[in-house]
């Protein structure tokens, strides 16, 4: 079976039936369970997501009220809400909107199925990321940033499984974040395929309301976006350019340093091969050059034009500002990954782990439950033992066993790794 809804919907006891088979410790077979489905149940089983258990509701009140008030979709709402609430309302439906870390920030729709889904949490303030509350459309949307219909047992927490959901990205329309997911959520009448179709379509509106509502940069702007992605993305002159990982380490290095930087300082702080030598540096840069145009990459020093007046603009950058100016909640939601992750050139490395020490610093000392699992639960943070034990010493009891479970998990897998290490260490003294 393809990934897509093609003829019928996925045989619902045959999927129940391979759910029980994994969660009890055996293989996903496929079919029935489809590639996209089987892959979100190996993440959410290496989150240690529980098959019984529920979401958790983050924010509530004044929290969730200042929070939608300050997230770019609640200027969407009207759009969303007129092409979705009447359907959802008629249909015995829900419409949900929720952030980039999977917290619902409305949830509306038929009366009745508004009271159901309050049993399994399906709420305004509760979060629903894949890492949290395991396969479901909106959560595993954003972890995949694609579309996705979830039809009944393939949720991965079984009080889930009575549900159909279908979820879409909504993406900033000028520089690409990911802001959110618009979901449809409802009984089985939701498995066909024109549930995707439509929340799709919504999306894409969504997306549009939020481009007329805010203008487009300036167009002598530069924009550069390199956190979560191993190729740059740059935005000038009404073009989007997606970068190759040496100009992207290139400029990243230049939008650091506005001021520009010689040849043999771009060199070093490029090239891990100190035999690496100028003529292919040279080559590189006239590459680029090629690509954007010498109005934009300078040279003598190599810089770029505009820098130092302000005129480019970097996500790294934006986030390392709410750093510095306290802003650590809206640093995070600004922080789409480690910069460049798979880069290893030594100025990029440098810039990434300042960055990121400086985020992590902030979010200990603020000591907030939900920006701290903002980071542990997200692909970058998994893994942070330092981040799960802060997490572990002001998270609420309530929420303290799926965190020290996880520690546990990372505490024996750090302890494997030594213990493989030992020999191969002392064979090498030998």
């Amino acid at each position: 079976m393809s990934d897509a809804w093609v003829a019928a919907e996925p045989d619902a006891g045959a999927l129940r039936r391979a759910h029980e088979v994994f969660t009890s410790g055996g293989q996903v077979r496929l079919p029935p369970v489809r590639p996209l489905v089987a892959e979100s149940w190996r993440r959410s089983a290496r989150a240690r997501v529980s098959p019984d258990g529920a979401a958790c509701v983050e924010l509530a009140d004044d929290e969730l009220a200042d929070h939608r008030e300050g997230h770019p979709l609640s200027a969407a709402m009207p759009v969303i809400r007129e092409l979705m609430g009447t359907y959802a309302t008629d249909g015995a439906h829900l419409l949900a909107v929720c952030d980039a870390a999977g917290r619902m920030l409305w949830v509306e729709g038929h009366p009745g199925t508004l009271r159901r889904a309050r049993a399994m949490n399906f709420v305004a303030g509760a979060r629903w990321s894949e890492s949290v509350a395991g396969t479901n459309a909106p959560g595993t949307a954003i972890a995949m940033d694609r579309p996705v219909h979830v039809f009944s047992a393939e949720h991965f927490q079984r009080p889930v499984q009575a549900w159909t959901c279908a979820a879409a990205p909504v993406h900033d329309p000028h520089s690409g974040r990911l802001l959110g997911a618009v979901d449809l959520t409802g009984g089985d009448e939701l498995a066909h395929p024109h549930s995707l179709a439509f929340v799709q379509a919504v999306a894409r509106a969504a997306e549009s309301q939020l481009a007329l509502l805010a203008p487009r940069p300036a167009a002598d702007r530069v924009r550069l976006a390199a956190l979560g992605r191993d190729e740059a993305l740059l935005t000038v002159a009404g073009r989007r350019l997606r970068l190759s990982r040496r100009h992207s380490e290139i400029l990243v290095v230049l939008a650091h340093r506005p001021e520009g930087v010689s040849g043999d300082e771009l060199l070093t702080l490029l090239y891990e091969d100190e035999s690496v030598t100028p003529v292919t540096l040279r080559a590189e840069l006239s590459r680029l050059r090629g690509l954007l145009g010498p109005e934009l990459l300078r040279s003598r020093p190599y810089r770029l034009a505009g820098a130092v007046a302000g005129a480019v603009d970097t996500d790294f950058a934006t986030v390392d500002r709410r750093l510095g100016s306290g802003a650590v909640s809206a640093a995070l939601a600004d922080y789409a990954g480690p910069l460049l992750p798979a880069s290893r050139a030594p100025g990029v490395v440098r810039l990434r782990e300042r960055l990121a020490d400086r985020l992590r610093a902030a979010l200990v000392d603020r000591g907030d439950p939900g920006l701290l699992a903002d980071w542990t639960y997200s692909a970058w943070g998994e893994d942070d033992v330092e981040m799960w034990r802060a997490l572990s010493e002001v998270v609420p009891a309530s929420g303290l066993a799926p965190v020290l479970a996880r520690l546990q998990a990372l505490d024996a897998e750090l302890s494997a790794g030594a213990t493989v290490l030992q020999p191969r260490s002392a064979h090498s003294r030998r």
